[in-house]
Protein backbone atom coordinates (compact mmCIF):
# COMPACT_ATOMS: atom_id res chain seq x y z
CA UNK A 1 0.00 0.00 0.00
CA UNK A 2 1.78 3.18 -1.33
CA UNK A 3 -1.20 5.73 -0.62
CA UNK A 4 -2.52 6.64 2.78
CA UNK A 5 -5.92 5.01 3.70
CA UNK A 6 -8.95 6.18 6.17
CA UNK A 7 -7.37 3.77 8.49
CA UNK A 8 -3.60 4.34 7.98
CA UNK A 9 -0.77 5.57 6.56
CA UNK A 10 0.80 4.50 3.30
CA UNK A 11 4.64 3.37 2.43
CA UNK A 12 5.33 6.57 1.33
CA UNK A 13 4.34 9.00 4.05
CA UNK A 14 5.86 5.62 6.63
CA UNK A 15 9.09 6.38 4.77
CA UNK A 16 8.95 10.30 4.57
CA UNK A 17 7.79 10.24 8.54
CA UNK A 18 10.94 7.83 9.58
CA UNK A 19 13.36 9.02 7.23
CA UNK A 20 13.12 12.75 8.49
CA UNK A 21 12.92 11.62 12.09
CA UNK A 22 16.27 9.70 11.80
CA UNK A 23 17.57 13.25 9.83
CA UNK A 24 16.41 15.69 12.18
CA UNK A 25 17.24 14.01 15.12
CA UNK A 26 20.96 13.32 14.21
CA UNK A 27 20.60 16.94 13.04
CA UNK A 28 19.82 18.01 16.41
CA UNK A 29 22.40 16.35 18.44
CA UNK A 30 25.29 17.13 15.67
CA UNK A 31 24.00 20.97 15.93
CA UNK A 32 24.40 20.27 19.71
CA UNK A 33 27.76 18.90 19.72
CA UNK A 34 29.32 21.06 17.23
CA UNK A 35 28.52 24.59 18.76
CA UNK A 36 30.42 23.52 21.61
CA UNK A 37 33.53 22.82 19.47
CA UNK A 38 35.87 25.81 19.72
CA UNK A 39 36.50 27.16 16.25
CA UNK A 40 40.30 26.26 15.95
CA UNK A 41 38.95 22.12 16.30
CA UNK A 42 40.40 20.70 13.35
CA UNK A 43 36.69 18.85 13.00
CA UNK A 44 34.49 21.98 13.15
CA UNK A 45 34.39 23.12 9.35
CA UNK A 46 33.46 19.69 8.50
CA UNK A 47 31.09 19.30 10.85
CA UNK A 48 29.49 22.22 10.00
CA UNK A 49 29.56 21.39 6.18
CA UNK A 50 27.96 18.31 6.81
CA UNK A 51 25.58 20.06 9.01
CA UNK A 52 24.39 22.07 6.40
CA UNK A 53 24.71 19.38 3.29
CA UNK A 54 22.00 17.37 5.98
CA UNK A 55 19.68 20.35 6.31
CA UNK A 56 19.34 21.00 2.48
CA UNK A 57 18.00 17.57 2.32
CA UNK A 58 15.60 17.77 5.21
CA UNK A 59 14.28 20.83 3.70
CA UNK A 60 13.95 19.37 -0.07
CA UNK A 61 12.55 15.96 2.15
CA UNK A 62 10.17 18.52 3.78
CA UNK A 63 8.96 20.34 0.88
CA UNK A 64 8.10 17.02 -1.00
CA UNK A 65 6.52 15.50 2.07
CA UNK A 66 4.57 18.45 2.10
CA UNK A 67 3.47 18.20 -1.22
CA UNK A 68 2.38 13.97 -0.57
CA UNK A 69 0.75 15.01 2.43
CA UNK A 70 -1.44 18.10 0.24
CA UNK A 71 -2.66 15.44 -1.93
CA UNK A 72 -2.35 12.66 0.18
CA UNK A 73 -4.30 13.62 3.49
CA UNK A 74 -3.56 11.81 6.34
CA UNK A 75 -6.22 9.43 8.18
CA UNK A 76 -8.45 10.54 10.74
CA UNK A 77 -7.48 10.06 14.63
CA UNK A 78 -9.71 8.37 16.72
CA UNK A 79 -13.04 8.68 16.80
CA UNK A 80 -13.09 8.43 20.64
CA UNK A 81 -10.35 11.01 20.89
CA UNK A 82 -11.23 14.06 22.80
CA UNK A 83 -11.20 17.36 21.07
CA UNK A 84 -9.23 18.96 23.21
CA UNK A 85 -6.55 16.30 22.07
CA UNK A 86 -7.44 16.25 19.04
CA UNK A 87 -7.00 20.06 18.63
CA UNK A 88 -3.23 19.15 20.69
CA UNK A 89 -2.34 17.02 17.91
CA UNK A 90 -3.02 19.06 15.21
CA UNK A 91 -1.02 22.03 16.86
CA UNK A 92 2.19 19.56 17.76
CA UNK A 93 2.14 18.23 13.93
CA UNK A 94 1.76 22.15 12.56
CA UNK A 95 5.03 22.76 14.89
CA UNK A 96 6.49 20.22 13.44
CA UNK A 97 6.50 21.17 9.97
CA UNK A 98 6.75 24.31 10.69
CA UNK A 99 10.02 23.42 12.33
CA UNK A 100 10.91 21.61 9.17
CA UNK A 101 10.98 24.54 6.97
CA UNK A 102 12.27 27.35 9.73
CA UNK A 103 15.55 25.61 11.10
CA UNK A 104 16.86 24.89 7.34
CA UNK A 105 15.87 28.01 6.20
CA UNK A 106 16.75 29.51 9.24
CA UNK A 107 20.40 28.07 9.02
CA UNK A 108 20.60 29.07 5.16
CA UNK A 109 20.15 32.64 5.98
CA UNK A 110 22.63 32.59 8.99
CA UNK A 111 25.45 31.24 6.12
CA UNK A 112 24.56 33.82 3.95
CA UNK A 113 24.50 36.81 6.33
CA UNK A 114 27.76 35.90 7.59
CA UNK A 115 30.56 38.45 7.12
CA UNK A 116 32.70 35.06 6.71
CA UNK A 117 31.15 34.26 3.35
CA UNK A 118 31.74 30.64 3.50
CA UNK A 119 30.38 28.76 0.97
CA UNK A 120 28.39 25.64 1.88
CA UNK A 121 29.38 22.77 -0.72
CA UNK A 122 26.37 19.90 -0.38
CA UNK A 123 28.28 16.91 0.30
CA UNK A 124 31.30 17.95 -1.11
CA UNK A 125 29.50 17.73 -4.68
CA UNK A 126 28.56 21.11 -5.15
CA UNK A 127 27.92 24.71 -4.08
CA UNK A 128 24.61 26.23 -2.79
CA UNK A 129 24.36 29.85 -3.30
CA UNK A 130 23.55 32.23 -0.43
CA UNK A 131 20.35 33.53 -0.23
CA UNK A 132 19.47 37.18 -0.82
CA UNK A 133 20.01 39.24 2.69
CA UNK A 134 18.22 43.19 2.37
CA UNK A 135 18.99 45.61 4.52
CA UNK A 136 21.93 45.12 7.55
CA UNK A 137 23.71 41.81 7.20
CA UNK A 138 24.88 42.09 10.88
CA UNK A 139 21.22 42.26 12.31
CA UNK A 140 19.91 39.60 9.92
CA UNK A 141 22.60 37.15 10.93
CA UNK A 142 22.01 37.98 14.79
CA UNK A 143 18.51 37.51 14.43
CA UNK A 144 18.51 34.19 11.84
CA UNK A 145 20.95 33.00 14.12
CA UNK A 146 18.46 33.37 17.72
CA UNK A 147 16.10 31.78 15.21
CA UNK A 148 17.70 28.66 14.36
CA UNK A 149 18.84 28.04 17.68
CA UNK A 150 15.88 28.51 20.00
CA UNK A 151 13.67 26.98 16.94
CA UNK A 152 16.07 23.72 17.62
CA UNK A 153 15.08 23.68 21.23
CA UNK A 154 12.00 24.27 20.89
CA UNK A 155 11.81 21.55 18.16
CA UNK A 156 13.17 19.15 20.62
CA UNK A 157 9.93 20.09 23.15
CA UNK A 158 7.94 19.37 20.45
CA UNK A 159 10.14 15.77 19.20
CA UNK A 160 9.53 14.58 23.23
CA UNK A 161 5.73 15.90 23.24
CA UNK A 162 5.52 13.98 20.30
CA UNK A 163 6.88 10.51 21.55
CA UNK A 164 5.24 10.77 24.51
CA UNK A 165 1.82 10.91 22.49
CA UNK A 166 2.64 8.19 20.35
CA UNK A 167 3.66 5.64 23.46
CA UNK A 168 0.11 7.28 25.45
CA UNK A 169 -1.53 6.31 22.56
CA UNK A 170 0.19 2.63 22.18
CA UNK A 171 0.49 1.93 26.15
CA UNK A 172 -2.62 3.74 27.66
CA UNK A 173 -5.06 4.45 24.92
CA UNK A 174 -4.42 1.01 23.08
CA UNK A 175 -4.96 2.40 19.72
CA UNK A 176 -3.74 1.92 16.78
CA UNK A 177 -2.58 5.64 16.51
CA UNK A 178 1.42 4.28 16.68
CA UNK A 179 0.95 0.91 14.71
CA UNK A 180 -0.51 2.42 11.64
CA UNK A 181 2.93 4.64 11.52
CA UNK A 182 4.59 1.61 11.89
CA UNK A 183 3.51 -0.76 9.27
CA UNK A 184 1.10 -0.61 5.99
CA UNK A 185 -0.51 -3.77 7.13
CA UNK A 186 -1.80 -2.50 10.26
CA UNK A 187 -3.43 0.08 8.67
CA UNK A 188 -4.99 -2.41 6.07
CA UNK A 189 -5.95 -5.41 9.28
CA UNK A 190 -7.64 -2.30 11.19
Amino acid sequence: MIKNTRLGYGAVAILFHWTMALLIIGMLGLGLYMVRLPQSDPNAFALFQLHKSIGFVVLTLAVLRLAWRLVNPSPKLPADMPVWEKGVAHLGHTGLYAMMFLLPLSGWLVVSASPWGIPTIVFNLFEMPHLPVPGDKAQAEVFASAVHEYGAYFLILLIAGHVAAAFKHHFIARDETLKRMVSVRTSRAA
